[in-house]
This record gives structure tokens, sequence and C-alpha cells, in this order.
């Protein structure tokens, strides 16, 4: 018969632990990243399991503390927590710089217009894919 080696005890994190972990990482990270990048930045922090992150950004999205920017398939810590399930940003596709901005114009009109179609709106996120001034500039 073979000796199993004990296994080391692992110190179970609370969600709302993982949480505060994951949005300061993305906060940290200061780009959008994505849920595998998340999860190699926070791997010294003891959370590993990809369903862990996936989890603890759900919680996060919903809680109007990250977003996911579906073209990139990637996360970003909120920037206006205020806005929550509503988030405007504009994408650059020479330099990748996110910009998170409020446009409440821009949502009331979306928002008029599914109340009209009678359609319910879950969550909102408009992204504008282009070039900054920064890199328009430097052309």
């Amino acid at each position: 018969m073979s000796q199993k080696t004990p296994l080391k005890p692992t110190k179970r994190r609370s969600a709302a632990d993982q949480d505060k972990i994951i949005v300061a990482a993305l906060r940290d990270a200061g780009r959008p990243i994505s849920a595998y990048e998340l999860i190699e930045q926070v791997r010294g922090s003891g959370v590993t399991a990809p369903p862990t992150v996936y989890r603890a950004l759900q919680r996060l999205i919903d809680d109007g503390l990250a977003h996911r920017l579906e073209s990139l398939n990637a996360f970003v810590a909120c920037k206006h927590p205020h806005h929550t399930n509503k988030a405007v940003f504009a994408i650059c596709d020479d330099c990748g710089t996110v910009t998170e901005f409020d446009s409440a114009t821009a949502i009331k009109a979306l928002q008029a217009w599914a109340k009209s179609a009678e359609f319910q709106v879950r969550s909102m996120t408009l992204e504008l894919r282009g070039t900054c001034k920064t890199c328009v500039a430097a052309r």
C-alpha cells in the first residue's frame, strides 16, 4: 500500500472577499482584461478556479462594479458606479484605450424605444469603436 500525502488545507474565501480581490485586480489592470488574464493576476491571492472568477465577475457586474466589453470579450472595473447596468464606452482600435463615460441622452433614447417596443432591458452596454484623439494626432 502506498501512503497518501495529506492535502494541505486551503483557506476558503467568502464570496465578498473574492469579489474584493477581483475588483481590485480589474482596477489595477487599468485596461480591459480577459477572465483568464484575471485568473493569472489573482492566482497569488488564492483565487484560481475559472468558475470562481466568472461567478465573482457576474456578481460585480450585477452590483455595477464591473462591465463586460462584448466586442473585446474582456472586463473592466466601473468608473461610474451610479449607472448600474447601463454603460457607454469609447474603445480605440489603435492603442486599446477604453474610456467609460455617461450619456444620459443615449440611455434615455434607448430606454424609450424599449418601453415602446415592450422590451424589458436587463442591461445596456454601448461600445463606440474608433480612434482616440491621441492616436488621431499621432497620424
